[in-house]
C-alpha cells in the first residue's frame, strides 16, 4: 500500500484523499464559465484580449462551419496544428463543440510527420497556422494525401500591432491569400457561419466519450495516440486546480506548447475550468516572458526547470517586478537543488515538483505546498494510487527499494488508439485494479514521496555501480560555471573493461565562465563533489543542448548520436540501486 492516497503524515490539511471527478464535458464547461464571467480576460495575447464571451462565439461559429460545411461527425478526428495562440483556443472548443476529437500536433513537425498522424487517427479535417501551409501542402488531396480540408489562421488577426510586443516576425506577418479551395480561411469560415447561423447541433453530453487524442513523444517505434475522455481531462485539471490552490483570480502564464499535455491542461483546460486568465506567448523568450509577468501581474507559471533556468538567469529579469509570481510548479526533469535554493534566496519562491504524463492528462503526483522536497515526484494526488513493482516479477516492493512505479487513477487514459498490442504491454492488474506501467524506475520513502530514478532503460553501469544520469545532472548544476548539462554512457575502454560503461558529461557553460573553464578543472570538481564512480570520466563542452517543445533536454539524442559516432552501443540493464534517499526535513 505504499502510494495509495493521504497515506503521508504531510498530505495537504483539509484536501479531501479521493477525487470526485466532474460529469461535464469541456464544451459544458466553457459554456459555464462564459455565464459566470462572460467579459473577464481569457486570453491575453501580443497586446489583445479575448473574453470569455469572444471565446465561446468563435467556438460556436466554428463548430457549425466544421459540422454544415466540412461535414465534421461525432467522434471524427481532427488536427489541430499551430504555435501558442487564441485561435487555438478556438478551435480546439470548437472541435469538441462539435462532438469531435482532438488531435493536437505539433508545429515542428514535417510533412510525413502530419501525414502519420492524420493517417494514423483517421483524421481527414485540420485546423492550421499559415506559416504550416509548405509542409502541409503534401499532406492534402483527393485520394493523394489524407487531409481533404484545412482551416487556415493567421497569428496576426489575434494581435494588437499598436502594442510593442518582442513577437516573431511569423507572428505578425499578415494573412495570405488561399487559392485552394481545400483550405479555408478561419476569418472567412467565422464570417459565413455566424451570417447564416451555422449550428453544430446538440451540446455534446458524454463525459466519457473520446475527447483528446494526443501523441506520446514515439521514443521507441512510431508515436502512439493517447486515448483521453472529458472525464479524465477533467479529473486531471479539477484535481489540479485544488492541489495548486488556483482560483478565478489566477493569473497563468501560457508558454509551454499547446499540443502538449502540459501546455494543454495547465495552459489552456486549467484557466477555462476556473475562469482564469492566460497570459500567452507564442513561443519560449525569457526576456518577454518576464516583461509579460511584470505588465500582467501573472501569479502562476508551469513550466520544465531548464525554461525555469533560462528566465531567471536572464540578466534582464532582475530589473522586472515580479512579486505577483507566488506560484511556480513543473516536471519532466528534476529541478537542480542549486537552481531551487537560488530561486527560494532571492525570489522567495518554491519549486513545487510534480510528475505527470501525456498517458495522465499531465497532472498526477506532487509535492504538498507546506512540505516540498527537492527532485521529488511529490506525493500521488486525489484518487491517485501509485505503487512500486519489481520490472520482471511485478511484485510490489516496500519503501526504500526501487523499481518501476505504476499507477491507477481518473485521469489515467483509456488506452492507446487501436493499438490493443501496446495495451496489453502497458496495463497490468494488481489487487484486482487496472494499473498502468509508466516505465519510470522510482521508489518511495518512509513519508510516501516517490522519487525518479529515471527511465526503465537509462541507466550507467560502471564497473558493476549503478549511475542515474538524472542524479548526476543535478549535482552538476552546482558547479558555477555549469548552464545546462546533460549526462550520457560511454564505454569503458580501459583494460579489461570490454562491455563496461563510463559517465560522460555534455555541458553548456555559462558565457562568462567559458574561457575559464577547463576540462580537466572540471573533472577535478567532479570528483570532489560526487562519488568517484559517479563522476564524469570525460567532458565536452558545447554550444546547446537539444531540447523538445517543451523544454526537456533530448538525453535520448545526444546517447545516439555518440552510439553513432563510436559505433558502439552499451548494454542496458534495468538493475536496480539498493536505496531511496532517506528520510529527512524538507528545505
Amino acid at each position: 500500500m505504499n502510494g495509495a492516497p493521504g497515506l503521508s503524515p504531510h498530505w495537504p490539511a483539509g484536501l479531501p484523499h479521493d477525487a470526485v471527478p466532474p460529469r461535464l464535458t469541456l464544451p459544458a464547461v466553457l459554456a459555464a464559465t462564459v455565464a459566470a464571467v462572460p467579459d473577464k480576460a481569457a486570453i491575453i495575447y501580443g497586446g489583445a484580449v479575448t473574453t470569455y464571451a469572444q471565446l465561446q462565439r468563435q467556438a460556436e461559429a466554428l463548430a457549425g462551419y466544421l459540422v454544415q460545411r466540412l461535414g465534421v461527425q461525432a467522434g471524427e478526428r481532427v488536427l489541430l496544428i499551430g504555435q501558442n495562440d487564441p485561435q487555438w483556443v478556438a478551435a480546439c472548443c470548437a472541435i469538441l463543440r462539435a462532438g469531435a476529437v482532438v488531435v493536437p500536433v505539433s508545429p515542428m513537425c514535417k510533412a510525413a510527420e502530419i501525414a502519420f498522424h492524420a493517417r494514423d487517427s483517421g483524421a481527414r479535417v485540420a485546423f492550421a497556422a499559415q506559416e504550416l501551409l509548405p509542409v502541409l501542402q503534401p499532406v492534402l488531396g483527393e485520394g493523394v494525401g489524407p487531409l481533404h480540408a484545412v482551416v487556415v489562421h493567421a497569428y496576426a488577426d489575434a494581435i494588437d500591432p499598436a502594442v510593442a510586443e518582442d513577437l516573431p516576425e511569423v507572428v505578425r506577418a499578415p494573412r495570405l491569400p488561399l487559392a485552394d479551395p481545400r483550405l479555408h480561411a478561419y476569418t472567412n469560415a467565422l464570417a459565413l457561419s455566424q451570417s447564416l447561423g451555422l449550428s453544430a447541433g446538440p451540446m455534446p453530453g458524454d463525459p466519457d466519450a473520446l475527447a483528446a487524442l494526443p501523441y506520446t513523444s514515439g521514443t521507441t517505434g512510431q508515436p502512439k495516440g493517447c486515448m483521453h475522455s472529458h472525464a479524465s481531462l477533467l479529473a486531471s485539471v479539477a484535481s489540479s486546480a485544488v492541489w495548486k490552490r488556483l482560483q478565478r483570480g489566477s493569473v497563468v502564464l501560457t508558454v509551454a506548447p499547446l499540443f502538449h499535455m502540459l501546455g494543454f491542461q495547465n495552459g489552456m483546460n486549467l484557466p477555462l475550468w476556473l475562469g482564469a486568465t492566460a497570459v500567452m506567448m507564442p513561443r519560449w523568450h525569457a526576456p518577454t516572458a518576464a516583461a509579460l509577468m511584470e505588465r500582467h501581474r501573472v501569479t502562476a507559471w508551469s513550466a520544465p526547470p531548464a525554461m525555469v533556468l533560462d528566465l531567471f538567469s536572464d540578466p534582464g529579469t532582475a530589473a522586472r517586478d515580479l512579486s505577483s509570481l507566488v506560484f511556480l510548479s513543473g516536471g519532466g526533469a528534476a529541478m537542480p537543488p542549486a537552481v531551487a535554493a537560488m530561486l527560494k534566496e532571492r525570489y522567495s519562491l518554491n519549486y513545487e515538483e510534480a510528475y505527470g504524463l501525456t498517458e495522465t492528462a499531465s497532472f498526477l503526483h506532487a509535492n504538498p505546498p507546506q512540505r516540498c522536497k527537492p527532485q521529488c515526484l511529490g506525493l500521488p494526488t486525489q484518487g491517485v494510487d501509485s505503487r512500486i513493482v519489481d520490472p520482471a516479477t511485478l511484485a510490489e516492493l516496500p519503501a526504500g527499494e526501487v523499481g518501476e512505479l505504476v499507477t491507477r487513477a481518473p485521469q489515467l487514459m483509456l488506452g492507446y488508439w487501436r493499438q490493443p498490442e501496446a495495451d496489453a504491454a502497458a496495463f497490468i492488474t494488481l489487487y484486482g485494479q487496472r494499473y498502468f506501467r509508466t516505465g519510470d524506475l522510482a521508489c518511495v520513502d518512509e513519508d510516501g514521496y516517490f522519487f525518479l530514478k529515471d527511465r526503465l532503460k537509462r541507466m550507467i553501469n560502471v564497473s558493476g555501480y549503478k549511475v542515474w544520469p538524472a542524479e548526476v545532472e543535478g549535482l552538476l548544476y552546482a558547479h558555477p560555471a555549469v548552464h545546462e548539462a546533460c549526462v550520457i554512457a560511454v564505454p569503458d575502454v580501459r583494460a579489461g573493461r570490454d562491455g563496461g560503461e563510463a559517465v560522460k558529461a555534455l555541458v553548456v557553460l555559462k558565457p562568462d565562465r567559458a574561457a575559464d573553464t577547463s576540462a580537466e578543472a572540471f573533472i577535478a570538481w567532479c570528483r570532489e563533489h560526487m562519488a568517484v564512480y559517479k563522476a564524469p570520466r570525460s567532458v565536452a563542452f558545447l554550444p546547446a543542448l537539444p531540447k523538445s517543445g517543451t523544454g526537456k533536454i533530448l538525453w535520448r539524442e545526444l546517447q545516439a548520436a555518440h552510439q553513432a559516432a563510436t559505433d558502439t552501443a552499451p548494454t542496458r540493464r534495468p538493475t536496480q540501486p539498493a536505496e531511496c534517499p532517506p528520510k529527512g526535513p524538507a528545505p
